[in-house]
């Protein structure tokens, strides 16, 4: 597989994301939409089975994103610059969070992963429109074999790494906040 055919993989992935974070955000909303339309239990232990499942998806997803950055830099031998430095920051240990919540059953790991999650997400959306808008603070400076505003990628005419990255932040954040409300 080419470089290109693999950041064209990541950016359907993202989309993906996008995708499965709408639905997320309308099965809240119709939950929340009127009588009769709340959650049904099946069992006693239906809910904290569900939650875990959900937090095994988010896991997943944590470590897919991780090895996917590990591959773009290490095999693929795109230097990251300082933003994509630190959405690394917040996206590796979250993976490693998150395995351990799971593998732990942890009814609480979503108070450990929310705060990274929105951190990964609020650097990832800078990084974003450090791309769009390069006279931004820091775009041209950031480094001189890196600067933060080069696109190493641009899928569909929108979707960039710190684009792939904020997509799954933002779904791994939607997926704990779930999981919370199933326990």
């Amino acid at each position: 597989m080419t470089l290109d055919q693999v950041l064209q993989l990541f950016a359907a992935a993202a989309i993906l994301c996008n995708v499965a974070t709408l639905g997320l955000a309308v099965a809240a909303l119709r939950r929340r939409g009127g009588p009769g339309r709340g959650r049904v239990s099946t069992g006693r232990g239906t809910a904290a089975v569900g939650a875990r499942t959900v937090v095994g998806m988010a896991a997943l997803l944590a470590i897919a994103a991780t090895l996917g950055s590990l591959y773009l830099s290490e095999i693929a031998h795109l230097e990251p610059c300082r933003w994509c430095w630190f959405q690394r920051i917040a996206m590796y240990p979250l993976a490693l969070v998150l395995a351990v919540g799971w593998a732990r059953k942890d009814r609480g790991v979503h108070l450990y992963g929310l705060p990274m999650c929105a951190a990964g997400a609020a650097m990832s959306t800078w990084h974003y429109l450090l791309q769009h808008f390069p006279d931004l603070e820091g775009a041209t400076t950031c480094s001189l074999t890196s600067p933060c505003a080069v696109r190493y990628a641009w899928e569909f005419g929108f979707v960039s790494i710190p684009y792939m990255a904020g997509s799954v932040f933002v779904l791994v954040g939607a997926l704990l906040i779930s999981s919370r409300r199933r326990t």
